[in-house]
This record gives structure tokens, sequence and C-alpha cells, in this order.
């Protein structure tokens, strides 16, 4: 996890560009891991932990037809999230997690379904994990995974003039 946050951190600083996060099921995880990295205050705006449901509409600005729809765990509320991310904490970049760590399914949705999403300048991209272990397990690879995404839309972005 550490390693992936320097590599997006560094990323980011070498683009002049800034980052904030919308998590649901990481509660706060990629926040915390992405902070440890020396000089992120140069581009961590902040960050939405949006556990309860209502809270991804309120303070994220997901719509509220499309989680009555769908529910939480969806592809389309990970990409909301992200955008939500970066529109509120008025960032270049926004991440976001939502999904099932455990121990019990949610919502018909299986232990280990996550969805995580990048929004940028260029667009949102969203990636689904089928992920197995215990609940820590699994928040700690959906944080990696996230910075991962980042890291890989970051190389094939172009960088600002």
């Amino acid at each position: 996890m550490a390693m992936a946050a320097a590599t997006a951190v560094r990323g980011l600083v070498e683009r002049h560009e800034t980052l904030a996060t919308a998590e649901s099921l990481t509660g706060g995880l990629v926040a915390a891991t992405i902070v440890e990295i020396p000089g992120v205050s140069a581009v961590f705006r902040g960050g939405l932990v949006v556990y309860a449901t209502e809270l991804k509409g309120t303070l994220a600005g997901v719509p509220k037809d499309l989680l009555d729809e769908r529910g939480p765990v969806d592809p389309d509320v990970a990409a909301r999230l992200a955008e939500g991310a970066r529109d509120r904490c008025g960032a270049d970049w926004g991440l976001a997690t939502t999904g099932v760590a455990g121990p019990d399914p949610q919502d018909g949705k299986p232990v280990g379904l996550v969805y995580i999403a990048v929004a940028g300048p260029y667009g949102t991209r969203v990636n689904e994990l089928k992920l197995v272990g215990n609940r820590a397990a699994i928040r700690i690879e959906s944080v990696t995974a996230v910075l991962q995404l980042l890291i890989d839309v970051l190389g094939t972005s172009p960088a600002p003039v």
C-alpha cells in the first residue's frame, strides 16, 4: 500500500495536480495511507468518508435515484463518488471505493465485490474487483487497487501544460 501511495503522490507532485477521496468500505483508509507520504500536503485536498448510503448522496453528490435503484455497491455509484470527491473538494483527481468487505453479503452483493474509480480531467475509469479474504484483507487490497488505478491513469493521461 505504502509503495503505491508514494508512487501516486510523486506522480501528482510532478504534474502539479491535486487529489481528493470518497470512501465507503475503506472508511478513510485510502486517505490515511496517502497522508503517510511526506510532501503529500502539496497534492491532497481532503476526503469524504461516506459509509452510510444516504451520505453518498448528500455529501458526495451521488443521485438519490441511482442509489435507490442500484444500491451503494455499483460501478456507476463508484464513478459518481470519484466525481463528487473531485468536485466537492476542488481537486484535479478524485478516487472512490465502494463494496462489500464482509463478513456478510450486502443487499444481495457478495463479500469481496468492490468497485474502485478514478475521476480526472479526461474522464472517469471504474474497475470491478472480486476479492477474497477477510474484511481487513479486502479493505487493504481495495486501497492498493485504487492507488494503482490512479498510477495507471496518470501514466496514460497528458500532463497539464
